[in-house]
């Protein structure tokens, strides 16, 4: 299952680059949410070879997922990837400049399932479809601002 959503912005593509890859913000928002996040490299520069396990629970359970840095393209593009006990997860972000001042944010996360049940967990959610895209769009935007703000 896909989802993507472009976010534009009134500031230009580098500092949004910047803000988009300040890996270290965003561990200080996660865990302003609740979720433990450890780092498993602990490389203060930006890049490919970080990772982090991210500890959370959603729906009642705890869960887990591993995530790696597997593409760091200064200045327009960042790929994650990473897996839990049930799904495969591939997180892209690309940073448009649209002008000077204004860029544009290609947010894109891809969920694949590596078993049987995670397969018709995938089924039933593409029922709601429609409403999971906006509410990934409306925590995506959330998110941003929130980096943003910090």
């Amino acid at each position: 299952m896909k989802f993507s959503t472009r976010i534009d912005t009134d500031i230009p593509a580098s500092d949004l680059f910047h803000i988009a890859g300040d890996f270290s913000r965003s561990e200080r928002a996660l865990a302003a949410r609740g979720v433990l996040v450890r780092r498993i490299d602990p490389a203060q520069e930006p890049g490919t070879g970080l990772g982090w396990e991210i500890d959370f629970n959603w729906r009642g359970q705890r869960r887990m997922v591993r995530l790696d840095v597997t593409r760091f393209d200064h200045p327009s593009h960042i790929t994650l990837d990473g897996h839990s006990d049930q799904f495969e997860l591939s997180i892209n972000m690309t940073v448009l400049a649209l002008s000077r001042v204004k860029s544009r944010l290609l947010f894109e996360t891809e969920v694949r399932p590596r078993s049987m049940r995670a397969r018709l967990l995938l089924q039933t959610a593409k029922l709601g479809k429609s409403q999971l895209d906006r509410k990934y769009d409306q925590r995506i935007t959330d998110f941003l601002t929130h980096l943003r703000a910090a």
